[in-house]
């Protein structure tokens, strides 16, 4: 299924497919949420369907936003369609850009959007199968000893941010 996000294409932004834009590399704008509850973070378990790094542990979600979407109805899309999260107040956490292979000859050039919902309590998840495969609570400490001695099990883009802008991403995790 062709699904079109924004890619910049000779310092311009066009919509362009996100298999193409994934296989030639290019630089397009992406959204991560990172929800945390009670000093926890959830990580999700992309599905094995997934056209690159299936069945990898990643941050809550990350996404593309559609071609005219605003991060922020993004960020609340994708939360609905993978998690069935809604109703949680997204805190805008600045921008990152990042560039990795991601496998299959793909590569991820992002611009991302970042978001933090910091809960009370941890909100009601609903996984969609055909996006994600598990989920996960877990604290900074486990997961800093889970990255280090498992680093294949998680996405390149979930130790990116955590390597490299934990304060931005995560303050006080």
């Amino acid at each position: 299924m062709q699904q079109d996000i924004p890619a910049w294409v000779d310092g311009h932004l066009q919509p362009m497919d996100k298999l193409e834009v994934h296989q030639q590399g290019l630089r397009h704008p992406a959204v991560s949420i990172f929800v945390v509850a009670g000093g926890r973070l959830l990580i999700q378990r992309r599905a094995l369907g997934k056209y690159h790094t299936p069945g990898l542990w990643a941050n809550t979600c990350c996404t593309h936003p559609l071609w005219g979407e605003n991060p922020e109805a993004c960020a609340r899309r994708r939360l609905s369609e993978e998690l069935g999260i809604s109703g949680v107040k997204l805190q805008p956490r600045g921008q990152v850009e990042y560039r990795a292979e991601v496998g299959g000859g793909m590569i991820e050039h992002e611009v991302v959007d970042l978001f933090l919902a910091e809960c009370a309590i941890p909100p009601e998840v609903t996984p969609n199968p055909d996006e994600v495969m598990d989920t996960a609570w877990i604290d900074a400490a486990t997961l800093q000893i889970a990255l280090a001695e498992r680093p294949g099990e998680f996405t390149p883009w979930l130790q990116i941010y955590l390597r490299e802008h934990a304060d931005q991403v995560l303050p006080g995790f």
